[in-house]
């Protein structure tokens, strides 16, 4: 297997542009090279097959959805409210907004690995770590709500944004942060 880290990544990213433009089916050695842009073949030089590329995709998306260091940290600088938690899931909206390939690929992988243990073990524990780590933060920053708040604001947000991204007429006129502030308005308590 090659070993260049700047051409695998490079490859996982075309492999997601692939998986959000043509869906699982059309994730082939051949696609991902040709959406890279490198000769035919590399990709297998890289990966010993399409499930370790579907694998490794569930990383490569999370590290881009994951904000810069110390982003975090200044958002949670004021005080922790109802408020503040519609203004971060606002913000979290649009930086995945900002990354709409990664989170179409994200679906795409979602439906895969109800067809692919392996790979549902992998997103899973992908998954489960970025959620841990939420329940994490809003716990520990002090905001209103406990572990379960913010499992309801997962799901309202991961069914929100896939009506935003896949059939966004679905709510008529409604944008999607007046829809963020209604559901966080619904689901976490006022101090």
């Amino acid at each position: 297997m090659a070993r260049n880290p700047e051409r695998r990544t490079a490859l996982l990213d075309a492999a997601i542009e692939v998986l959000a433009d043509e869906g699982a089916r059309g994730l082939t050695f051949r696609a991902v090279d040709a959406r890279a842009g490198v000769p035919t073949g590399t990709s297998s030089n890289y990966f010993r097959d399409r499930d370790q590329v579907l694998s490794q995709v569930a990383d490569r998306i999370f590290v881009r959805l994951t904000p810069e260091p110390g982003v975090i940290d200044t958002a949670l600088l004021p005080p922790p409210s109802r408020s503040l938690v519609v203004e971060l899931m606002k913000q979290l909206a649009q930086r995945l907004a900002a990354e709409r390939t990664c989170y179409l690929g994200l679906f795409e992988l979602r439906l895969e690995a109800a067809r692919r243990p392996e790979l549902r073990t992998q997103l899973t524990k992908v998954l489960r770590a970025d959620l841990d780590e939420n329940v994490r933060l809003h716990l520990d920053s002090g905001m209103p709500g406990d572990a379960d708040t913010v499992r309801l604001l997962y799901f309202g947000l991961t069914g929100l944004l896939f009506d935003h991204f896949t059939v966004p007429g679905l709510h008529g006129d409604r944008d999607l942060d007046e829809l963020i502030e209604t559901v966080v308005n619904r689901i976490v308590p006022e101090r």
